[in-house]
């Protein structure tokens, strides 16, 4: 008998689950715990993951400059290839004008059915603390609450703070935590590989439910939009991560791709960065990135770096001033550069971060807000494609960074 490897029986769930949710509709959604439980248990090992691990790498590079170093290459990369994205997203959406042409019955419809949900995104936005509220809470009152809200951002403000303190007191005297987190993380590790097991059956009832309760008559209906979407962010991962793997990273793009599909299948199917993270970390290590550098670059790109998000934010800022017949110009659009890269960050930890994202460039523009129901059909196909585009990115940037840093060594 033939053995199947894990990445093709996952790859063939989530065919057969997008099969099964065209042939059977909302009666898939009977199947939808089975994914829950999958959603959780891989979520579940994220937080003491990323504390462990990027307390581990921290403390392993052994030298503050070379932290700073390092988070300055990779802050640097990660607004780089932000700016790109969107960029490829605006020559899209100019060229292609995917807002003209839908008819007045599809608009009303669509604001119709996700006008309430279209709300509840603007509500958020404006419950949603300012830039500087969110750069003061990095810092925790209580370490025990981070924990138990997973705020992200305060959980990895910790554990590189504590990494950097393991590197300033003796060795005889860090040695003994630096290995007992050593021994934590081959735990976590090995928990992850467990879970993985039943993927294939989590990534079928996902994409099934999502297929089902969706359907494929609202992509109809938005069609030229989705395309236009998913082709840019298709266009932007192949081509700009495989130059910068190739060229920066020195590692050939065909190999990089070959190595982290595993972790795209899982991205598509969850549309989450952070349930993502385990399996990333761990197939760049196959890849042949130290430690050192995926304990680093990957959670915090899984927090702060959104490609596809912002790639995502220019096609639908214009799509929907295509439709309100609102111009924009070389000043409005340079504003969506300026927005999505600095709403990446905005958005980190909040649900429903593109969405929100979006609202925020769409209030700075002065473009309706309730325009946002008339995408909210489609919103949950296309985060699932535009996961994806950010955990790629991630991953990429792991690669690059090191081989930036380390032929310093050569």
């Amino acid at each position: 008998m033939i053995k199947i490897k894990l990445p093709t029986q996952i790859f063939l769930g989530l065919v057969l689950g997008i099969i099964a949710g065209v042939l059977l509709g909302e009666k898939i959604l009977v199947l939808q715990p089975v994914g829950d439980v999958f959603l959780r248990l891989i979520t579940m090992i994220v937080i003491p993951l990323v504390f462990v691990s990027l307390m581990l790498g921290t403390a392993s590079l052994g030298d503050v400059r070379k932290l700073g170093r390092i988070g300055a290459k990779t802050a640097a990369y990660f607004v780089a290839t932000t700016v790109v994205a969107i960029c490829v997203g605006l020559f899209l959406a100019n060229t292609i004008k995917p807002g003209e042409g839908l008819s007045e019955e599809v608009k009303a419809e669509l604001h119709q059915n996700y006008e309430a949900r279209a709300q509840d995104g603007i509500q958020r936005l404006e419950d949603k603390p300012s830039m500087i509220d969110i750069l003061v809470s990095i810092v925790p009152r209580n370490p025990v609450a981070a924990f138990i809200e997973g705020n992200m951002l305060q959980i990895i403000f910790m554990a590189l703070l504590f990494g950097i303190v393991l590197t300033m007191i003796p060795t005889e005297k860090s040695v003994l935590l630096t290995n007992i987190l050593d021994g934590l993380n081959d735990i976590l590790i090995q928990v992850v590989h467990l879970v993985m097991k039943i993927a294939p059956y989590g990534v079928f009832a996902l994409s099934a439910a999502v297929v089902g309760q969706f359907g494929t008559g609202i992509l109809m209906s938005l069609l030229k939009y989705s395309l236009v979407v998913i082709g840019g962010l298709i266009i932007y991962t192949v081509t700009f991560n495989s130059l910068t793997v190739g060229l920066l990273g020195r590692l050939n793009p065909i190999r990089f791709f070959r190595g982290v599909k595993e972790a795209v299948i899982i991205a598509f199917s969850t549309s989450s960065s952070m349930a993502t993270l385990p399996v990333a970390m761990e197939s760049v290590e196959h890849l042949g990135v130290s430690r050192e550098y995926s304990s680093f670059v990957i959670p915090l790109g899984s927090t702060i770096n959104m490609d596809g998000t912002a790639l995502y934010q220019g096609v639908s800022a214009l799509f929907i001033a295509q439709i309100y017949g609102i111009e924009l110009g070389i000043i409005g659009q340079v504003t969506i550069v300026l927005m999505a890269v600095l709403s990446s960050i905005g958005a980190a930890g909040v649900p429903m971060a593109g969405i929100i994202a979006l609202a925020l460039v769409l209030k700075q523009l002065g473009i309706p807000l309730e325009g946002i129901a008339l995408i909210f059909g489609v919103e949950r196909l296309l985060d699932m494609v535009r996961t994806s585009t950010n955990v790629i990115g991630n991953m990429a940037a792991s690669v690059v960074i090191q081989e930036l840093e380390e032929k310093k060594k050569r």
